[in-house]
């Protein structure tokens, strides 16, 4: 059986796309078989933390217009994570990116796409390659397509960042969530400066959405070094960035 975890944020820049790959890379060293679909079609970019250029050919929006089948759409960067960490026998890890090119970006914003083949193909891809986690990475806000991904999720990750505007665009987004009945939803916040008391933020979170913070990642200057270059939480793994994001895996894998 396949779980499912969609990786939502109400607003872009919040560090989605990182937080997304670098939990599936820690749940492929831990011996899981683990897919990724890059949903942000309209402003992809996911694909570049596991060293693919902007050029890649065989994504998403091929499978959505009819192209070729999902599985064929989904590339193996197991060798990028066992480049950076020891992956566990059996582990594996599948991206299915969304594709860069000026015109298939504007053909989705022209004409959109289906989303229930979009739903097919979820279930498609965890069939074919067996998987144990398919990771969703949501395009921001709430549209057709996110209620889409959260109304099939068994996990809902939130992510937000210590912002007024993020936390009254999170509680819409935790309201919708639990109407949709999701069985599990997590916060994360992210870009927290040093010094904050986290405690203290913990307690704020679960008043404000009576929901469970799973990591609290720190503002690191290390992480915005790294510039989508590589999976952080594997070439820095004594981190305390990188130990959150184990904290995530855990939580999410009990």
């Amino acid at each position: 059986m396949t779980t499912v975890i969609s990786i939502h944020s109400f607003r872009g820049g919040t560090g989605k796309s990182n937080t997304t790959s670098n939990l599936a890379g820690q749940l492929a060293s831990m011996g899981y078989r683990v897919g990724v679909v890059d949903t942000d079609i309209q402003s992809p970019g996911i694909h570049v933390l596991f060293g693919f250029s902007d050029d890649l050919e065989n994504t998403l929006n091929d499978y959505l217009w009819g192209k070729m089948p999902i599985k064929d759409a989904a590339h193996d960067v197991t060798s990028v994570i066992a480049a950076s960490a020891p992956v566990a026998e059996g582990g594996a890890l599948f991206l299915v990116p969304s594709s860069m090119k000026a015109g298939d970006i504007a053909r989705v914003l022209r004409e959109g796409y289906d989303v229930g083949t979009l739903n097919d193909g979820f279930r498609d891809l965890a069939k074919d390659l067996q998987l144990d986690y398919l990771l969703i990475d949501t395009h921001p806000g709430l549209n057709e397509e996110t209620l889409l991904s959260i109304t099939i999720s068994d996990i809902l990750l939130l992510i937000l960042r210590p912002d007024r505007q993020d936390f009254q665009g999170t509680a819409v987004t935790v309201d919708v969530a639990r109407k949709l009945g999701v069985p599990a939803l997590y916060l994360v916040v992210n870009k927290v400066p040093r010094g904050v008391d986290t405690a203290d933020l913990r307690e704020q979170m679960t008043a404000a959405y009576a929901s469970e913070t799973a990591a609290i990642l720190p503002l690191a200057e290390e992480v915005v070094q790294n510039a989508s270059a590589g999976l952080f939480s594997l070439t820095s793994p004594d981190h305390d960035w990188s130990e959150q994001i184990r904290t995530i895996a855990q939580r999410v894998t009990q």
